[in-house]
């Protein structure tokens, strides 16, 4: 069976980590939240924001994950990889083009006086990541795109999941202490802004994507 072949531990680290951040990336609910607490709080408030984000994107990529596990012996054949890749980068596509027209003042909320613990902050983050179940379909069509299901590797199939956490608080941590270091420049122009070209960047290697896979090419 396909499936039993060799894992490249590095291969699934940098599909991981790449994974994390596409996830992370978009100004939404959670990514405007992080801003506002670390312009109002302090950047450990956006950062801890972050971590609960993270929390509940690997919550979701673990369901995603066990449920195309059960389908392995099906899309491993090539007729259906060659489908679900280029359903991905269709997925991915639609994403991007939903980041690029986005309205991040949409998701602008009061913020409390109080700045509450940095545990309280983390776990509402979870709560307003878990919120929102589209994210399973981002998650799916980054998994199909990489081809990151490995069932027979959970070593290696452990080691995708933790990249995928250490990309997601790379993101944060990036982009907290960006905000931080120029709060007093950093507007809604700025979300705004992070969210065309995440979305530029995510429809161009979706169109990429496509291209590769039907002249049977890979990057990976």
């Amino acid at each position: 069976m396909l499936w039993i072949q060799p894992v490249d531990v590095f291969d699934m680290i940098w599909k991981g980590i790449l994974i994390g951040v596409v996830v992370s990336a978009p100004m939404g609910p959670v990514g405007v939240l992080c801003v506002q607490r670390t312009l109002n709080k302090g950047r450990w408030f956006g950062f801890v924001t972050g971590i609960g984000a993270a929390c509940s994107d690997l919550l979701y990529s673990f369901i995603t994950g066990f449920a195309l596990s059960y389908l392995v012996e099906f899309i491993q054949k090539p007729q259906t990889m060659f489908a679900l890749q280029i359903f991905g980068s269709m997925l991915l596509f639609a994403f991007g083009l939903w980041s690029f027209f986005s309205r991040p003042t949409n998701h602008l909320r009061p913020v409390p006086k109080t700045r509450g613990t940095l545990i309280h902050n983390a776990v509402t983050a979870f709560f307003v990541t878990l919120s929102n179940p589209l994210i399973v379909f981002l998650v799916l069509g980054l998994f199909a795109r990489f081809n990151f299901i490995t069932p027979g590797h959970p070593l290696e199939q452990a080691i995708g999941y933790l990249a995928i956490v250490v990309g997601a608080l790379g993101w944060w941590f990036i982009l907290t202490h960006i905000v931080d270091r120029v709060r007093t420049r950093f507007d809604v122009r700025g979300i705004w802004m992070i969210n065309r070209v995440i979305g530029v960047l995510v429809m161009a290697a979706s169109v990429i994507g496509v291209i590769l896979t039907i002249t049977g090419k890979s990057l990976y």
